[in-house]
C-alpha cells in the first residue's frame, strides 16, 4: 500500500511502472501544441528584439498567453543606487537593444524618476519600502499607464521587488542577473 504506514516514499515497485511512465509522457507530448516553423522563427526574432533568451520568452508567452509589451526596471536592477549614478555600460547597452517594448523605470530614493529618463521611456516612483500589498499594487499599476499588466515583466533584484510583480499581476519577474547577464 504506497504511502501507507511505514512506507519510506521510495519509488513504486509494482508491475507496469515503466509502461505507465511511457504512456504518461506520450500523452503529455500529444497535448503540447506543435507550432508551425514560421511561428517559431517569428518568436525567436521577437525574443531577440526583447533581449531575452528564447526559452525565457517562450515561458512567459506560455504562462500568460500574451506577447511582452514592456519591462519595468527597478533602480536596484539597473545598479543605480545613488543620485547622479548611471547604470553600468553592460546594463545601458542591454537597455538600448530592447525593441518593440516599453522600458519603464521604478525609482527608489535617493534616485528620482527624472534621473532614469536617459535610459527609460517613462519613469515612476517605486513602491515605498515595506509598502502594503495595496500600495505596491497601486504604484505598479500607476506605472503601467493603462498598459495590460499581463504584458509587462518586472526586472528586479530583491525579493520585495518580486512581490511588486505579484501585487501588480504582471506577466512575470526576472532577476537582474538573468536579464542583464551574470557579469553584473
Amino acid at each position: 500500500m504506497p504511502g501507507g504506514l511505514g512506507h519510506n516514499g521510495g519509488p513504486a515497485m509494482d508491475a507496469g511502472l515503466s509502461w505507465r511512465k511511457h504512456a504518461w509522457g506520450r500523452a503529455r507530448a500529444e497535448l503540447m501544441p506543435v507550432l508551425p516553423l514560421e511561428v517559431v522563427r517569428r518568436r525567436v526574432r521577437r525574443a531577440e528584439e526583447l533581449g531575452l533568451p528564447y526559452r525565457t520568452y517562450a515561458g512567459i508567452r506560455a504562462a500568460t498567453g500574451r506577447d511582452v509589451i514592456g519591462f519595468m526596471f527597478s533602480t536596484n536592477a539597473l545598479r543605480m543606487l545613488r543620485a547622479g549614478e548611471a547604470p553600468p555600460e553592460a546594463v545601458a547597452g542591454q537597455l538600448a537593444r530592447i525593441r518593440g517594448a516599453a522600458r519603464l523605470g521604478l525609482a527608489r530614493p535617493p534616485v528620482t524618476p527624472a534621473a532614469l529618463l536617459d535610459w527609460m521611456d517613462e519613469a515612476h516612483p517605486a513602491p515605498r519600502p515595506f509598502a502594503t500589498w495595496a500600495e505596491a499594487r497601486a504604484a505598479v499599476k500607476g506605472a503601467l499607464g493603462g498598459r495590460p499588466a499581463h504584458g509587462c515583466v518586472l526586472v528586479g533584484d530583491t525579493g520585495e521587488e518580486r512581490l511588486w510583480s505579484e501585487a501588480g499581476q504582471l506577466a512575470g519577474y526576472l532577476g537582474a542577473e538573468r536579464f542583464f547577464g551574470a557579469g553584473l
